[in-house]
């Protein structure tokens, strides 16, 4: 049987972001591997409210301590942004708009507009949740009669149901509590929860994949 991860991301996550582009990175070495990647648009702001789970930037010594973990994870994944005045937003429109892509184009399609959300957001510093933002990240990739579609689409009550279902689905099944949630199929029938932009070696290992681990280069330091 084939390996699968499951991805489920938010475009308002700086982690979920990471987690996007380190995957993307590796997709073809996933794939020389006999391991396949899924990517389901969640919403971030319902799992926290349905798993109990308190942001970061709510509690004071999580938001000191962010400001030093997000810099650390940014020079690690090799990029440099500044969190938006406007962060945290309500990510449901982007996020409904990548569930019906989801539903309606090839992977090929969904995986770039997850790209162009998180630099709209992030490098571009944009509010995704003001719909002209929304509409400037996906025309980077789409025509415009598609966009409308799209945003069209994103207030249909079909699409909004999707979007809740699969959040709810995660939270109640998958015990998810955040984003980026990773839920994976070892291949031998295990199926296992993963947390994080951080803990891609314990995937490797629960998928039975090569890789190095961390090490230190003694010799680099002399």
């Amino acid at each position: 049987m084939p390996k699968k991860i499951e991805c489920y991301l938010d475009c308002v996550s700086p982690y979920s972001y990471h987690a996007f582009t380190y995957l993307q990175k590796n997709a073809a070495s996933l794939k020389a591997l006999n391991v396949e990647i899924e990517y389901i648009p969640v919403f971030l702001g319902g799992i926290n409210v349905g798993s109990g789970n308190k942001p970061p930037w709510t509690l004071p010594a999580k938001a000191e301590y962010a400001k030093y973990d997000g810099k650390r994870a940014q020079k690690y994944f090799g990029r440099s942004f500044e969190v938006p005045s406007f962060f945290p937003i309500l990510s449901l429109l982007p996020q409904r708009a990548l569930t019906f892509i989801k539903q309606k184009y090839p992977t090929e399609t969904l995986e770039t507009a997850f790209l162009n959300c998180f630099e709209t957001m992030w490098l571009g510093q944009l509010d995704l949740s003001k719909p002209e933002n929304l509409v400037l990240a996906l025309g980077k990739s789409l025509e415009k009669h598609q966009v409308e579609e799209i945003l069209t689409a994103a207030a249909d009550p079909q699409i909004k149901g999707l979007l809740a279902a699969t959040t709810e689905r995660v939270i109640k099944e998958q015990g998810a509590f955040g984003c980026p949630w990773f839920w994976v199929d070892n291949g031998e029938g295990v199926k296992e929860p993963f947390f994080g932009s951080d803990r891609f070696h314990y995937m490797w290992e629960f998928l039975g994949l090569p890789y190095e681990d961390l090490r230190l280069n003694v010799k680099a330091s002399l």
